[in-house]
């Protein structure tokens, strides 16, 4: 019997990680100096749960340096059990619209402090990445 076959993306460059690596530890340096309690999800091998901002690389050729926020699991628990089983969109639960509305903030904050920073920043297809901010470099 034959081991399934997934098609992956192709990764990067080594070279090219490496680059994306030293971007994402300067994102994380910038990030701290703001005050914002930072970590490398992409680092610690197992699922981001923490609190705060997510700076993660990923390795595939269309890849990046990405950052995503995290609220604490008490809220962030809470709105997606109430989104699991299922709300009216048009009027969601005052958790779920919380918690939605923290994240669009959060968002705008980033893709702020970022810039104000020197990097070029851009919001990501989110259907595609499901980040918040893709850090694309530094700006000339």
């Amino acid at each position: 019997m034959s081991e399934p076959v997934f098609d992956m993306h192709p990764k990067a460059a080594p070279e090219v990680i490496a680059e994306r690596q030293a971007l994402a530890e300067r994102v994380c340096r910038e990030l701290h100096r703001a005050g914002l309690p930072v970590h490398r999800g992409d680092l610690s091998g197992g699922p981001h749960s923490r609190p705060g901002v997510d700076v993660h690389v990923a390795p595939f050729i269309e890849g990046g340096v990405y950052v995503d926020w995290s609220t604490d699991a008490e809220l962030r628990d809470a709105a997606l059990d109430l989104f699991a089983q299922g709300i009216d969109y048009s009027d969601p639960p005052p958790i779920v619209s919380h918690h939605n509305t923290v994240l669009q903030h959060m968002q705008a904050a980033l893709l702020g402090i970022l810039t104000s920073a020197g990097f070029e920043v851009e919001e990501p297809d989110r259907h595609g990445h499901g980040s918040m901010v893709h850090v694309k470099g530094l700006r000339p």
